[in-house]
């Protein structure tokens, strides 16, 4: 059978997903791993096989595309996340970096106590940061290739677990932690206020975390109209707020009162609905850009995405699969749902410009060799595919070519790539572990590796939890981040039901770990 298994890998990568489905769902001490078990099933197995004489590896080819699906689709669903808080996240940034310097200290220290070379001790450092891009960079630069392997192989074991340990203790322990989106709620205003305030001058004081959806002037006979940016309010009028509850006290305060009249659910002309946004000329448009006042007299207030409601803004950028609420004449609304799409056909298809053009691009940017004194770095495909889908998820077009994906297209496939790729990477470290257990080095490298991992999790607790104050959903996503682990980011996603903060703290610190490793792994080979 593992003769059969090392001649066919196509089979063998079924048969991994299928043992970690199965491996995935059983619980030791109320903890379910989930995909994470594909992992541990591909180094059991894989170290089954050189047991018994057969090199059981699923192709670098297969493990290459698996990870750059994964890095790219992340990307794609965080990119307005990121870059929204990315004005607020570099001292979380900072607090990374500052961590592995300390842990590289510690590395140096340690490997000196215990007589390792160099090269040994850049290779634990990778493997206990569970990072196979700086593992190639020591390799690249060690005089000894075969030390920092060593070292990458004993300690990346403990590198998954010791971080899934402390990823497991921040979710088990998010206390009160607030929802990832404050539910929104509408409410009718009765005003007193004198003439001439505009919606749009209220709504950018709130900074677009409210809108208004309906208008009825003074006299109660007068109907009730689309609350358009460039309405006026004057006293006496009623006006409907959309927004979280604290905003919409505050707005009702400053306007007027709350009033018993609803003129929501009331009789009269207008109507609203929920649509789906499936017509693919649409996705990578703001509302504004749209235009649906003028078209058909209509306004959305509420965007849908990810199982979250959104205050919908002039400037919020639409995705394939969004749900908006509309406000629209009655006798428009057919009209807004065919400009709109309304359709489940299509919310699973991929853009395929836009992207092959988003995987070519992070490919590329992978590939380019940055030059340091003694050496350079490149960043390697899931660095490179990480960024651009950052950035093509924030654009949502570029001219002509759709550039993000639905949702749920996009969890598809990263989860698809997620599993082949800790398939590939387990299978890859099975075969390596067997080898570097049954050397002298075995037990030096297994503690200063359990040092480097252990003294990470605990810093970047100690930074996330207690220093910038982190939700338990979003410091599990920081912690897989930091290590660069996608084993941890899938254990963390399955346990929150994908919650999107999870992918937020990914892919926050990812980036700049990514980078910090390459560079401090080549400092560590350069001490010997």
């Amino acid at each position: 059978m593992l003769t059969t298994l090392s001649g066919q890998p196509v089979l063998l990568l079924a048969l991994l997903l299928l043992l970690g489905a199965v491996l995935g769902r059983v619980k030791i001490g109320g903890v379910a791993i989930g995909p994470a078990a594909v992992l541990f099933a591909a180094i059991a197995v894989s170290a089954l096989g050189v047991a018994n004489g057969v090199k059981l590896q699923i192709p670098e080819t297969v493990g290459t595309l698996g990870l750059v699906l994964f890095t790219y689709t992340i990307g794609i669903v965080s990119g307005p996340s990121f870059f929204a808080s990315l004005r607020h996240g570099w001292p979380v940034m900072l607090s990374v970096v500052a961590s592995f310097v300390v842990v590289a200290v510690v590395a140096v220290l340690g490997g000196q106590a215990l007589g390792l070379t160099s090269s040994v001790v850049a290779g634990t450092f990778a493997g206990g940061l569970t990072n196979t891009p700086a593992l190639a960079a020591a390799t690249e630069l060690a005089p000894d290739p075969a030390g920092p392997t060593i070292g990458y192989s004993i300690a990346y074991l403990w590198g998954v677990v010791g971080m899934l340990l402390a990823a497991s203790w921040s979710l088990r322990h998010r206390g009160q932690e607030a929802p990832p989106s404050e539910p929104l709620v509408n409410q009718t205003i009765r005003t007193e206020l004198a003439d001439g305030l505009l919606l749009s001058d209220v709504e950018e004081r709130y900074q677009q975390r409210v809108t208004f959806s309906r208008l009825k002037h003074g006299h109660f006979a007068n109907p009730t109209v689309v609350a358009g940016e460039d309405e006026r309010l004057g006293p006496n009028d009623l006006v409907t707020v959309v927004g979280p509850r604290d905003l919409v006290d505050q707005v009702t305060a400053e306007l007027g009162h709350r009033s018993s009249h609803d003129i929501v659910s009331g009789p009269g002309e207008l109507d609203y609905r929920r649509i789906t946004v499936s017509n693919t000329p649409l996705a990578g448009r703001s509302i504004g850009a749209l235009d649906l006042e003028g078209r058909f007299g209509a306004h959305i207030s509420r965007v849908r995405r990810a199982d979250i409601d959104l205050v919908a803004s002039p400037d919020f950028v639409l995705q394939m699969g969004d749900r908006v609420r509309v406000t629209a004449p009655a006798d428009r609304m057919k009209d807004v749902s065919a400009f709109l799409g309304d359709s489940d056909r299509g919310m699973s298809d991929i853009n395929p410009g836009g992207f092959a053009l988003g995987l070519s691009l992070g490919l590329l940017i992978g590939l380019v060799h940055i030059p340091l004194p003694g050496g350079g770095f490149a960043l390697g495909a899931a660095a490179g595919t990480l960024l651009t889908g950052l950035v093509f998820g924030r654009l949502g077009r570029i001219g002509p070519v759709v550039t993000s994906m639905s949702n749920g297209a996009a969890q598809s496939l990263s989860y698809f790539g997620m599993i082949t790729f800790l398939a590939y990477a387990g299978t890859r470290a099975g075969e390596r572990i067997v080898a570097a257990i049954g050397s002298d080095l075995g037990w030096k490298v297994a503690v200063l590796g359990f040092l480097i991992t252990t003294g990470a999790a605990l810093l970047l607790l100690v930074a996330g939890r207690l220093i910038h104050r982190m939700g338990g959903t979003q410091h599990a996503g920081m912690l897989a981040g930091a290590q660069t682990q996608p084993a941890i980011l899938a254990f963390a996603n399955d346990r929150t039901g994908f919650d999107t903060r999870v992918g937020l703290g990914y892919v926050l610190v990812y980036p700049i770990a990514m980078i910090a490793k390459i560079v401090i792994v080549q400092v560590l080979v350069g001490l010997g």
